[in-house]
């Protein structure tokens, strides 16, 4: 653990409530029941009581808050409309069961592991199991009284859920390709061990003032969204030194957007974790903890620089100099997902495959697992973009296992919508969201396959059920916020703010806006269809769609 700053002693200015300025005294009731107890703390009540007693016997600030830093949040009580979102008290939307995240660093998987998430959500979650856009599992419908099972059972081979939510350091994002792409620069599976080793269930970092996030990858195509993570690591060529990591912080979504920023600093593999540890240890001593909403680490980021940043780091935590080292490389494609059939270095294939925005089911898990088994070496992987890869396939296997998922509707040759689309949540389970998205993600692909059918430039539509951004609506090329909006005849119904042109990996950059633009959920499909056969119509060779709507006239994006 490096060492935390000298603490000043607190005077009666407050502050940010910034540990490191001595401003330890609690500015909000989240910050107030850290005080009290870590959220670590709370699965022994859940073993010894809770699972006992009920759903009735939780704490309140147990229920709303330190469950999470265990993968647990309430989910919406059904039938409660968008409209309540913002009106109704936390208790009054809180249903009685739980979506349980759990963490899958590296976004690695046994074809043992698949299986017993697979009956997990068989016997447990009403067969749910959502793969997310940081490489999880959800599961919903969960009962408090399960959970000791359930832990039992995922312990047991060697999977968690600790801290894989909360004020804490999250899942570390990995590229689902480490060690076995042919051209990588480097594999960042170590450092993505040694991360998770130091900091996941240390009481040192388990007081953070918001979540925080963190990508490894070394792969050329930038296939972590390293430009939206709290700190992220990207494989770089150093001309003196080789291969190593190029250090990235303070990028994040939500309402107040802000992409990374690189310290220019070069990492050699084994220094990776001392460099994230000391990320962190500035999160935790200088980040902001007096309102929820300027606690991310992109607003110290913000406020400071990179230059002041680095400078903190190497002084106060690292106690050394960084090597200074050179940017990635823009990436050779758009695509990220490592969709498809691709050979690996050792002469094998990966396979990736979709499946519609995420939503899967624990029988269809199972069957996967039987699968890679059958045909590869019983490695599986989640990727960032909400699909799955079976890797170490041999040449003559790869067609018989193409055959397989395309019969459990896991194609490996999806169309362009199927493969682009991406959901969070939405309203069906989630607290905070106004609209529903995953059943209208996979509607929307249906009618744009159906109306577009010789579609085939790279384009991604994400759907999101609020503001949040969970599934990144900003950084993509139709981004989605769900919202209520007013229909041709004068009534509140569920629609969508549009984003338009935002990219990650090849000039990252926010969507923008057109004045007044917002849709209805059912105009869906007839708005995106007429802008992207303006694109069609009026694209220039070798452009992407992010190109062609910076430049759009706004009647062509309306």
């Amino acid at each position: 653990m490096p060492p935390a700053p000298a603490r000043r002693k607190a005077g009666r200015h407050r502050g940010e409530g910034q540990w490191a300025a001595g401003h330890f005294t609690p500015l909000n009731g989240n910050e107030q029941t850290k005080k009290d107890d870590d959220g670590l703390n709370v699965r022994t009540r859940i073993e010894t009581i809770y699972a006992h007693r009920g759903f009735e016997s939780i704490d309140g600030a147990d229920l709303r808050g330190r469950m999470r830093w265990w993968g647990l949040y309430t989910q919406r009580k059904p039938g409660i409309s968008g409209g309540k979102t913002a009106v109704l008290e936390p208790e009054e939307l809180d249903d009685e069961y739980f979506m349980l995240r759990v963490r899958i660093d590296g976004g690695r998987l046994t074809t043992g592991q698949l299986r017993v998430i697979g009956d997990i959500s068989q016997e447990f979650a009403r067969g749910t199991a959502d793969i997310t856009d940081r490489q999880n599992v959800q599961f919903h419908w969960i009962r408090i009284e399960d959970m000791p099972e359930i832990w039992r059972r995922l312990e047991g081979v060697g999977l968690s859920t600790t801290e894989a939510c909360g004020d804490t350091p999250r899942v570390i994002l990995g590229s689902p390709v480490a060690g076995i792409a042919a051209d990588e620069i480097i594999d960042g599976t170590p450092a993505v061990e040694e991360i998770h080793r130091r900091v996941v269930g240390n009481p040192a970092y388990s007081n953070l003032p918001r979540k925080f996030k963190t990508a490894v990858s070394g792969s050329p195509l930038l296939d972590v969204a390293h430009e939206i993570n709290d700190v992220a690591f990207v494989g770089v060529e150093h001309p003196e030194h080789g291969p190593g990591f190029d250090v990235w912080v303070g990028g994040a979504l939500s309402t107040n957007p802000k992409l990374g920023v690189r310290l220019g600093a070069w990492v050699p593999l084994e220094e990776v974790a001392d460099v994230h540890e000391g990320v962190t240890g500035i999160f935790r001593d200088y980040g902001y903890r007096r309102l929820r909403n300027r606690a991310r680490l992109k607003f110290l980021v913000a406020d400071w620089g990179p230059e002041k940043f680095r400078q903190v780091l190497e002084d106060e935590y690292l106690l050394r100099k960084m090597i200074d080292g050179p940017a990635p490389a823009q990436p050779a494609q758009q695509w990220r997902d490592h969709i498809g059939v691709h050979e690996q270095k050792d002469g094998r294939y990966y396979v990736g495959f979709a499946p519609r925005v995420g939503r899967i089911d624990g029988a269809t898990l199972s069957k996967i697992a039987d699968l890679a088994e059958a045909h590869g070496s019983g490695r599986v992987r989640t990727t960032v973009e909400q699909k799955m890869l079976v890797l170490d396939v041999e040449q003559d296997q790869v067609e018989s296992l193409a055959e397989g998922l395309e019969a459990l509707d896991l194609t490996t040759r999806p169309s362009v919508f199927r493969r682009g689309t991406m959901a969070c949540t939405g309203i069906e389970f989630c607290k905070l969201a106004i609209v529903e998205t995953k059943g209208r993600g996979s509607w929307l692909i249906d009618e744009l396959e159906r109306r577009l059918p010789g579609f085939d430039q790279p384009v991604t539509i994400n759907l999101n059920g609020c503001p949040n951004s969970c599934a990144r609506i900003q950084v993509a090329d139709i981004g989605l916020k769900g919202q209520l909006v007013t229909d041709a005849d004068g009534n509140q119904v569920e629609g969508y703010q549009v984003h338009l042109g935002g990219s990650l990996g090849m000039e990252p950059g926010f969507g923008r806006k057109v004045r007044g633009l917002k849709v209805t959920a059912q105009q869906l499909p007839d708005y995106i269809e007429r802008v992207l056969r303006a694109f069609q119509a009026q694209r220039e060779d070798g452009e992407r769609f992010a190109q062609w709507a910076a430049r759009a006239a706004e009647s062509d994006l309306k």
